[in-house]
């Protein structure tokens, strides 16, 4: 699954990651967004596209429809084996697609001599570039930003594989650039949108993943140092010092 992410660059460096050339309508904010520990149920920054063109937009994380509202907390995740089918997701999957935009997320994984305690781990791509998670969301199409009542979304997952699944047995859909910008056309065909995400995903051998503290387990801290490597043999030049608990 993917219970939490961080989204620290500004949008200029995921817009240039996504090698995106159309035009933004409403423009976007300069500034880096500095987001270490992303969580559930906050307003998240996303892009989607529609016959005007794309848009960023900030949406609650977490989507239930109307007739389910109030039955159980809204979903975070949606399956890839199951989210153009399910009636939960009908939907926001035939006019919803979009893509959040990451840099890495976190997994945690059970104490074997203790239970009651979870290491987390940082999982990001080798490489270190901006990921796009696969998403479907509930959002104005209509050219307005002002949120609407039921706007959210969810971070679509798939099985995990290789050495990942030690850490999780569910991760992130992740689009290449080129996936990515179709993914969000909107005239893309059900049959393609869902061969993009239950198959063309970035494989597992292209991330890497490593513990990191546990304050990451406080949805109240902050800052860069939450993903800085606790082994001194990972990511030496990009370890960080800088926590910002404001619990």
């Amino acid at each position: 699954m993917c219970g939490r992410f961080t989204q620290y660059r500004t949008a200029i460096e995921y817009l240039e990651a996504l090698r995106y050339e159309k035009d933004i309508m409403g423009g976007f904010d300069p500034e880096p967004i500095g987001r270490y520990n992303v969580a559930p149920r906050s307003r998240v920054l996303m892009l989607f596209e529609n016959d005007e063109g794309a848009r960023f937009a900030k949406i609650p994380w977490g989507y239930e429809p109307f007739w389910a509202k109030g039955k159980r907390p809204p979903a975070i995740n949606a399956r890839v084996e199951t989210a153009a089918t399910s009636r939960f997701f009908r939907d926001v999957w035939r006019n919803g697609r979009c893509l959040v935009m990451a840099d890495g997320w976190y997994e945690w994984v059970k104490d074997a001599n203790d239970p009651k305690k979870k290491q987390p781990f940082y999982i990001r791509l080798k490489s270190q570039e901006p990921m796009w998670f696969a998403a479907l969301g509930q959002f104005n199409r209509e050219g307005q930003l002002e949120e609407r009542e039921g706007d959210g979304f969810v971070i679509i997952t798939a099985e995990s594989d290789q050495g990942m699944v030690d850490i999780h047995d569910r991760r992130p859909v992740v689009l290449s650039p080129e996936l990515a910008r179709e993914w969000i056309e909107p005239d893309l065909g059900a049959e393609r949108a869902e061969e993009i995400v239950r198959t063309l995903g970035t494989p597992v051998e292209e991330f890497e993943w490593f513990e990191v503290d546990r304050a990451v387990g406080n949805v109240r801290n902050e800052g860069p140092g939450l993903i800085r490597p606790l082994s001194p043999h990972v990511g030496e030049s990009d370890a960080v010092d800088d926590f910002d608990f404001t619990a």
